[in-house]
Formats: C-alpha cells, structure tokens, sequence
C-alpha cells in the first residue's frame, strides 16, 4: 500500500498530513508574505465590458484594451459572448475529474511536460527544487480533432463540454487579438496572421487546502510564455499579480474572464505592451480550480517585434524565434521571477 509520501499527486497525499511536507517549503526570502498582500476593488484591475466591441462604441473598447495592455498586462472582461451555462459546465466536470477515484485520475499522468495530454503536479518534476502546491491536467486543444482522443474519457461528458467550452474560448481569443492588434496601430488580422498554425493549451488547476498557505505556493511569480492567457477561477481567491513592486489580489468576479499579456506579445507589441508577473497562493479552508487557456502561435511559427512597430526611435527590441524554441527554453528553466525574455533581447548597441 502507497504511503502518503509516495503518492503521485497532491490531492492524494493532502488528506494525511497537517504540515506542509519539506520539499514544498520555500526559503525564507521567497514566501508569499500573505499579510502584506493588497487587495483588489474594482479600479485596481481594469474591468473592460466587450459589449459593444463590434458597434459603435468599438473604438472607445479598444482604447480601454490597449491602455490595459500598456499599464497593466491584465485586465478583466465581462459580456465576453460565453454563455454561462458552458462556463458552468467546465467547471463542474474539473471538479468531478479531480474527485474521480486515485487509479481513474493517474490512467492520465505523466512527468513528461513534451505530452500534449497529461495529468501531473506541481510545474516540472524534473528540474524544480522546490514543488508547488498544485496538481494539473494539461491538454491541447487546437485543432480539437488533433487532439480530443487523447483527453480523459471520464467524467463521460468531458470531451464533450470541454471541446464546446475550447471551441467557445478560441472565438473569444480571436476577437481579443484583433482588438489587442488595433490597439497597436496595426492592422487588424496582423497578430492573427503572424502565428502559423495557431496553438491553443489549457490547463485544469488544482490547489487543495494547505496547512500552512505561508509557506509555499500554488504556483510562484511567473510571466506566461503564450500570447495572451485568458483564464476562468472559481469563486475562492488565489491569483495575485505584481504592480508598483506590491502583490495585489485578484479576487473573482462571478461571470468574467481576466485575461492577461504573454511573453510572446510583449515581443509582438515590441515592448509597448508588458507580459507581467502573477503567482497563485493557497489557503487552508479551500480548495481552489482555476482554468487557464494559452492561446499561442504553432511551434514553427516566427515571431519577432511587429515590423510597424520599429522605426529609427524605437529599434527592435527582439531577435526573431520560433515559438518551438522559446517553448523549450521556458519548460526547461521552470518558473523564475527573471523572465525567460531576456535571453532573446538583441544587445543594445
């Protein structure tokens, strides 16, 4: 019989123990340091309402999009065109797939961040000190016919209600880029066009109550390396994001998406727009499922500053590279507060 200590993930090992196991502590100097916290009221993040992106009031949206995007690299969305009820659905059949019974949930894992399907801990096993305080299922999900044969077949209706709830996000992530594009000066498909293929993950979060919250996280501070992130949380408070050197909480807002600047953009916009630091903490009443989608260029893709963005006064800021290499070199170093931008920056002259 498995002892706690041997288990593969989290929630399985969580309900043995009432300290956090060592190799989840942090040192000292890299704690969340909950009690100096900010939180988050309606002006702290920008709250933009999408209904009138494609009517009269489309120019006044994308000024409040790219005044985000320049400030602050995340903002929430409200009247997104999501119907509730597949919202509603994506989060009860993450919620279910994580209670399914301990052999249902592992036929899924893998420690092999390459899958394009796996079930896992942590952020990756095979190169981090120090674990986080997260389980995940990470899936692609463009071209779904690609890729829904790998996802889990349990809960019966997963592949059903997470293909209309990916097909329903790509929608929402297309009018996004062509409102981000516009927001540039550029023309309006020029993001949508500079991405080959297109790519699209998402990820199933699943932080469980922890003893002790001040010790460790659920994930640390880290930039995404996609494009942009468009991310759905439950109704239990996690996400913090760093602004002015202060950590602030994001606490949810029933019915909206916050959505939030990748590295990959940060390039794009040629440093006009910032891919900023967030991190996850946990907490010892509940538990917590956050649904992240990265929307991505395909591996081949080239990406590199926009070029109606570079002139005599504002030289390239990044060598061109495929997002394959960037990809790489992201898994490999795990989450560093340091951003993984910096090794593609061309030396100043």
């Amino acid at each position: 019989m498995a002892t706690a200590a041997t288990k593969l993930l989290l929630i399985d090992r969580v309900p043995g123990i009432n300290r956090v196991p060592n190799s989840y502590i942090r040192p000292e100097a890299d704690r969340p340091n909950l009690t100096e916290v900010e939180a988050s009221d309606a002006s702290t993040i920008p709250l933009i309402d999408l209904q009138g992106l494609f009517g009269p009031n489309r120019d006044d949206i994308i000024r409040q999009i790219g005044e985000a995007c320049q400030q602050d690299g995340f903002f929430q969305i409200k009247n997104h065109g999501i119907p509730e009820e597949v919202v509603q659905a994506i989060m009860n059949i993450a919620g279910e797939f994580f209670r399914l019974p301990e052999s249902e949930r592992l036929k899924n894992y893998s420690d092999d961040p390459s899958k394009s399907t796996r079930l896992s801990t942590s952020f990756n096993i095979k190169t981090e000190k120090v674990s986080n305080w997260r389980d995940f299922l990470r899936l692609h999900c463009y071209p779904l016919e690609e890729y829904m044969h790998e996802w889990p077949t349990n809960p019966p209706s997963f592949r059903k209600e997470v293909g209309e709830y990916c097909t329903r996000v790509r929608e929402l992530a297309l009018k996004l880029l062509e409102a981000i594009s516009e927001s540039l000066g550029l023309e309006r498909e020029y993001i949508s066009q500079n991405l080959g293929k297109h790519g699209q993950h998402m990820a199933m979060n699943y932080y469980p109550p922890c003893p002790q919250p001040e010790l460790t996280y659920g994930l640390p501070g880290h930039t995404d390396q996609n494009l942009i992130t468009i991310l759905l949380q439950d109704d239990v408070p996690g996400l913090q994001v760093l602004r002015d050197g202060k950590w602030i909480a994001v606490n949810p807002i029933p019915n909206t998406f916050i959505v939030n600047i990748g590295d990959q953009m940060q390039v794009i916009s040629n440093d006009k727009y910032k891919s900023i630091l967030h991190r996850a903490v946990v907490n010892c009443d509940r538990e917590r499922i956050s649904i992240p989608t990265f929307y991505c260029p395909s591996p081949e893709a080239l990406i590199g500053p926009a070029q109606g963005l570079i002139d005599h006064d504002n030289p390239a800021v990044y060598r061109s590279f495929t997002y394959e290499e960037y990809y790489h070199k992201f898994w490999n170093r795990g989450l560093r507060t340091e951003c993984c931008l910096d090794m593609f920056k061309i030396p100043s002259a």
